[in-house]
């Protein structure tokens, strides 16, 4: 059994969290301090006529605004040819968690997928996880452009000017995690998000390991031993819900190969 943490009265409990609500809040204010800086950033330009591929062919990257003023990209990684259970997991997470775009709606901003694969195929993993996101693939001949040196996994942010498009903030690795909801409610509770590299008690529970395990489960909910182990954690309630995770690729349903 876990540890847990020691029992005190009220008084002491409400001193020590007090204490804590200090350095919070001074968090919050070096957070705003932050995204001050960040919106005073110049910005460059990027050629509004790059081409993508969505649901209805191929559009630019001005048509994907969508007739608002800003963008929030998600650029998906994708494994072509990989089942279901083997495409991304840090990319599963961060889009799983964009489900109500009506508040970036009303701030006139669109969020969108850039999914590094083939759209037919990339798109199948969309609809057998349920996501009512705009989704594009990012042809070949378009990556160089919007990457710059870069690679999939990151979030850029674009402002549009008319017929023009610039490009404003990216980032990639831990920046992404204001996209999680799950991340800042699990840092609230006391295990927090029982990850192999947190600064916790002794005895508390870390099953959930580096390299993609911490976002994977096996079929009984348990942590896996390894990165190749198990399903993406959202994939397992789509199955029990008889969805179809067929992406039509040549590998077939549970088989993993790495990346």
């Amino acid at each position: 059994m876990a540890a847990t943490p020691p029992v005190v009265d009220r008084e002491t409990w409400g001193a020590q969290i007090a204490a804590l609500r200090i350095r919070e809040k001074a968090h919050t204010r070096e957070g705003d301090a932050i995204a001050a800086a960040r919106r005073r950033l110049p910005a460059v330009e990027v050629d509004p006529t790059t081409p993508l591929v969505g649901g209805t062919g191929t559009v630019s990257l001005l048509e994907a605004f969508e007739g608002r003023t800003q963008l929030f990209a998600s650029y998906h990684m994708w494994h072509t040819g990989r089942s279901a259970a083997d495409q991304c997991v840090g990319c599963t997470f961060n889009s799983g968690q964009a489900l109500e775009l009506s508040y970036l709606h009303s701030r006139g901003v669109t969020y969108a997928v850039f999914c590094q694969g083939p759209y037919d195929e990339s798109n199948r993993y969309r609809e057998f996880m349920d996501w009512d996101m705009p989704w594009y693939s990012v042809p070949d001949e378009s990556q160089e452009r919007l990457l710059a040196g870069r690679h999939f996994g990151m979030k850029i942010c674009y402002l549009r000017d008319g017929d023009r498009v610039f490009e404003t903030y990216w980032t990639t690795g831990r920046g992404c995690e204001p996209m999680s909801g799950s991340y800042g409610m699990l840092d609230m509770t006391a295990y927090g998000r029982q990850e192999w590299w947190e600064d916790s008690p002794e005895g508390w529970p870390k099953p959930f390991g580096p390299s993609g395990a911490q976002f994977r489960v096996m079929a009984d909910g348990s942590a896996p031993q390894s990165s190749r182990a198990g399903r993406p954690i959202p994939q397992w309630s789509r199955l029990a819900a008889g969805r179809s995770d067929d992406l039509g690729s040549t590998a077939k349903d549970g088989e993993h190969g790495g990346h």
